[in-house]
């Protein structure tokens, strides 16, 4: 895929990049295990995966991934889990700033959280941990990984907010899009029901289950 269809791709899901949204767009698959998080108020990223794998408390390969990095590449890592060691900083996070590298999203720990902050370079991650790392042991970049409980391919689109992160198959992004919009529409008129009196209830079609359990809806 080239850059070009890559970031007009990218600006069409722009307007629908809402983790919960395109979770259930997706059919309620894609979202990361709650436990990645982001590490300050209001990280929010965008972009296609650049899959990496680190032994744990080792960070060779991210360093390498940030040095082959294209513009809007979300950094997907997996550590295997590996909570003791801050493998993510903040002049790690000041280099892929300036790549053009549009956030990461790690299964392990990072450091430097303040600094992070205000460099504003989304980053979601399990943890926090002050301990260091080696940069001696090989890993793996741009291979198929599984993190938060989702396999995630290279080029995936990846979208994270303050609810979490969701994953794109790109095979699927068209028609995850296409939904989004029509839940948006729908959620939307059914907000202004609810400002105009109406009763959730209703519009959610939830008396006749309540009515099935034996509890009074009113």
């Amino acid at each position: 895929m080239t850059t070009n269809l890559s970031t007009a791709l990218l600006s069409k899901l722009e307007p629908v990049a809402d983790s919960a949204l395109l979770h259930e767009a997706l059919g309620r698959r894609g979202a990361l295990s709650h436990d990645i998080k982001p590490v300050y108020p209001g990280a929010r990223l965008i972009g296609r995966a650049l899959t990496v794998r680190c032994p744990p408390g080792d960070n060779l390969m991210l360093h390498l991934a940030i040095a082959r990095a294209r513009p809007a590449d979300v950094l997907v890592v997996t550590v295997d889990g590996f909570l003791e060691a801050g493998g993510w900083g903040e002049i790690a996070s000041l280099a892929a700033q300036l790549r053009g590298i549009s956030g990461l999203v790690l299964d392990g720990s990072v450091r430097d959280v303040d600094a992070i902050t205000r460099l504003n370079f989304p980053v979601f991650s399990r943890g926090v941990s002050i301990k260091g790392t080696t940069k001696r042991q090989r890993g793996e970049l741009n291979r198929p990984i599984t993190i938060g409980g989702v396999s995630v391919n290279p080029g995936d689109y990846v979208v994270g907010d303050t609810d979490g992160v969701v994953v794109i198959p790109a095979d699927e992004l068209d028609p995850v899009i296409a939904r989004a919009h029509e839940i948006k529409r729908t959620e939307e008129a059914m907000m202004d029901k609810l400002r105009q009196g109406a009763s959730t209830l209703d519009l959610l079609g939830l008396r006749p289950v309540l009515h099935e359990l034996g509890i009074q809806s009113d």
